[in-house]
This record gives structure tokens, sequence and C-alpha cells, in this order.
């Protein structure tokens, strides 16, 4: 009970700390503040800038995180969250399995231009279409889908997931 005790003081006295170090940070002025601030029995600076400059001066600068390149032998390429579309889904599994496979190679032959994956996560067959980079991208080529297969088109619909973008297409966005 005792150690209970201490642990839950401690415990109590981090978050307390933590807290109050948050407040200290977030009414922090920055340096160009800090100076131009008059302050009792000291000279006053005045600093002349551009308003672009105000919300960079002074401020933590964060460097953008680098996708690792991956190579599968022809092709380099990164890794990156992104979107597919998913263009089926179904967990009656021998049927599904079939289902799936079938649907995959309907869209490879329709549209080889884009990467098809048959998933397999149980109960779940399901198939997913393309490596796009944004939203947009995804939703041109869903609706492109839609309008070939109309039949299994109101089952699509786009899906965060881990995408192959080729090197030479990859464009850099801070997420």
């Amino acid at each position: 009970m005792k150690k209970f005790l201490y642990i839950s003081f401690f415990m109590l006295m981090a978050v307390h700390l933590g807290a109050q170090q948050v407040a200290v940070e977030k009414d922090k002025p920055n340096i160009i503040e800090d100076l131009t601030t008059q302050k009792t029995g000291q000279g006053q600076v005045t600093i002349y800038q551009e308003e672009s400059l105000k919300d960079v001066v002074g401020h933590k600068i964060v460097s953008p995180k680098r996708a690792p390149v991956y190579s599968d032998g022809n092709m380099q390429y990164v890794k990156i969250h992104g979107f597919k579309v998913q263009a089926f889904a179904g967990n009656h599994q021998r049927e599904s399995k079939n289902e799936a496979y079938q649907k995959q190679g309907m869209i490879q032959n329709a549209f080889p231009q884009y990467e098809s994956v048959v998933i397999f996560d149980s109960p779940f067959w399901r198939v997913r279409v393309g490596n796009f980079q944004t939203r947009e991208e995804a939703n041109e080529a869903m609706q492109t889908m839609r309008r070939k297969f109309p039949s299994f088109g109101k089952e699509m619909y786009i899906v965060r997931d881990e995408v192959k973008i080729p090197l030479h297409q990859y464009q850099e966005v801070n997420e």
C-alpha cells in the first residue's frame, strides 16, 4: 500500500510539472517580442523587418521527413501513406476468394497502368487498386473504373494505405 502511495504521488507530481512546462512554453514570447518589450531600467530595442518575416523569425524550424527509397530491380520507389481504390471486399471463404481473383483479373486487363492486389485479412478478401499520392488522383481513377465496371462500381471506395510511388513521380508533401 505504501509503495502504491509513493508511485501515485510521483505520477501526480510528474503530471503537474509537465502541465506547468506546457503553460510556460505557451506563454513564452518569441525572440522579437522579447527584445522589443520595454523593460524597466533598460534601453529600448527597435527592430525593423518585413511583415512576412514575423511568422518565421523566432520559431523552431522543423526539417521535413524524408521517405526511404526502395528498389525492386528495375524501379526505385518510395513507400508512403497514400490512397488506393478498394474494388472488392467479401467474407464468404470460398466464394470471396474466387471473386476477388476474378475481379482483380478484370481490372488488371482493363487498367494495366494500375497495380492491383488481392489481400486476405481474415475473414475478408479484398482487391485494392493503384498507388495514389493524393485522394484526388484516387477519386479520378475510381470514377473511371466505375464507368468501365458498373456492376461492381458501387462497392468501390477510396482507402488510406501504404503505397509505392515511383521516385521520379514522388513529390514530397509535408503531412
